[in-house]
């Protein structure tokens, strides 16, 4: 993962192993396309023809109900249908959940897909299944390891390098971790740290209150790094480049990075880019005036600033840093983390569906009036959904055997449905689609085919991918 990292004043004299293992380290730059793709590789990446340039991937961490919220089921019995009810969209035969009346305005945009499953209700094996998408890795969701397949992210950063200053890929608020769980699916893997994400790495509290973000991770003197000693080691590499070693690849590399470095950690207007209290207030209310309000608008100027892919997890943290799976909504005898114990309760608190309708409704609407939705792919996933039965504790157990996504935006055809599921969204009644699906589908909005490989430690070809592209979604 992209760290800045401190460490002992470069000598002019001379480029330490060491100042090059650290210089790798901001490797969230990524490069060019013609420096690092294969032109095999490049040829079936761009087989396809691209509906999206830039995704933001917004993981509910938890496991949402797909009765509460996407796939209401009003004709089932009391004890599966809950006291929640459905509302109609703007799109006439849709209905959804009335716990998002901002995101029923905006159906037209959206594809909601109602036949999601897999084969575990384990929250870690779902979050791997998810965000590694292997079918060779089903077992052990952490910690990560570099011989893993690369993330989404960290593909499209090899594949295409990237658009403008700012990294390729970009995670919100920080990754996704449970306790000192790093969970697989989040770095680049076997493509190397190069291709890993630039992390902005908020403090883990406060997930109510927080409305705007302190960029440690862009302030150098935080990490005993300056901006002397940064151009200290842009000009020895300046140097180096006019000597023998110019010719070495992993200089010019290194000279590429840093370049990029410094003109993120020395451009104000860059540093501005992620800083939300440039928004005008009406705005930033309108996403909410919270961590997840305000990582979502993050995530808007993000896009207008040419970042490919975005990460968002959405997790709760109270004051005390405690972290509180708020989508996991069982409901409990007593409280947790200050959190509700009912689990109507839960999903109707201020943390949970009131902040998402809030911030998901402003940023399609934001997106569209900004003529960047048609362009920008954006995805709501968890890795599981509710089971269809309330619990003791007004609540909803895990359930993978059906549950929702949504797609909106990136070609995405609006205002539709994909999938059925049967009459208490318990299991698949038509057009099944597992999470490795979403990971193609994601891919081909991009141009990628899910047959484009990459090498692995072996140098043997591994398939970036192992579900099918749902097509008919475009």
């Amino acid at each position: 993962m992209f760290q800045l990292m401190p460490g002992a004043r470069t000598s002019k004299a001379r480029l330490t192993r060491r100042d090059l293992i650290r210089m790798s380290a901001l490797g969230a730059f990524g490069l060019g396309m013609g420096q690092q793709v294969e032109t095999g590789l490049q040829a079936a990446a761009t087989a396809g023809k691209a509906t999206a340039k830039n995704c933001i991937y917004i993981f509910l961490c938890g496991g949402p109900s797909q009765l509460d919220m996407w796939d209401p089921k009003p004709s089932a019995p009391d004890n599966i249908r809950g006291t929640f009810k459905p509302i109609s969209t703007n799109v006439p035969g849709i209905q959804i959940g009335d716990l998002l009346p901002r995101v029923s305005r905006h159906a037209d945009k959206l594809s909601i897909v109602r036949s999601m499953h897999h084969d575990t209700t384990s929250h870690d094996l779902g979050i791997l299944r998810t965000l590694l998408a292997d079918k060779s890795e089903l077992t052990k969701a952490y910690p990560a390891k570099r011989s893993d397949r690369p993330s989404l992210g960290a593909l499209l950063s090899y594949l295409y390098g990237a658009q403008g200053q700012l990294p390729p890929w970009v995670v919100l608020p920080r990754y996704f971790m449970t306790g000192d769980r790093f969970y697989r699916g989040q770095t680049a893997g076997l493509l190397g740290n190069r291709y890993d994400a630039l992390e902005l790495g908020a403090e883990k509290k406060s997930s109510l209150s927080r409305t705007e973000f302190s960029l440690e991770h862009l302030d150098l003197s935080k990490s005993g790094q300056d901006i002397a000693r940064l151009t200290e080691r842009k000009q020895l590499l300046g140097s180096l480049a006019r000597e023998d070693l110019a010719a070495d690849p992993t200089v010019r590399e290194l000279d590429g990075l840093v370049n990029r470095a410094y003109d993120l950690f020395t451009s104000r207007s860059i540093r501005q880019v992620f800083d939300v209290t440039q928004e005008a207030k009406p705005t930033r209310e309108r996403y909410g005036m919270n961590e997840y309000g305000q990582s979502f608008l993050l995530a808007r100027r993000l896009v207008e600033a040419d970042v490919r892919m975005v990460n968002l997890f959405w997790t709760f943290y109270g004051d005390d840093g405690c972290q509180f799976n708020l989508w996991d909504n069982h409901g409990a005898d007593q409280k947790v983390c200050g959190g509700k114990n009912r689990g109507e309760d839960m999903i109707r608190h201020d943390y949970c569906c009131p902040s998402f309708d809030k911030a998901y409704s402003a940023l399609l609407e934001d997106l569209d009036q900004r003529g960047l939705l048609d362009s920008t792919l954006v995805v709501v996933i968890g890795e599981f959904g509710r089971t269809p039965k309330i619990n003791k504790f007004a609540g909803r157990d895990h359930w993978s055997g059906c549950y929702s996504s949504v797609l909106a935006g990136g070609g995405i055809q609006g205002g539709s449905v994909y999938g059925r599921s049967d009459p208490h969204a318990a299991y698949v009644a038509d057009q099944p689609v597992t999470p490795f699906d979403i990971h193609a589908t994601i891919l081909h909005a991009f141009g990628v085919s899910e047959e484009t490989t990459v090498k692995d430690p072996l140098g043997r070809p591994l398939r970036i991918t192992d579900g099918t592209a749902i097509r008919d979604l475009f």
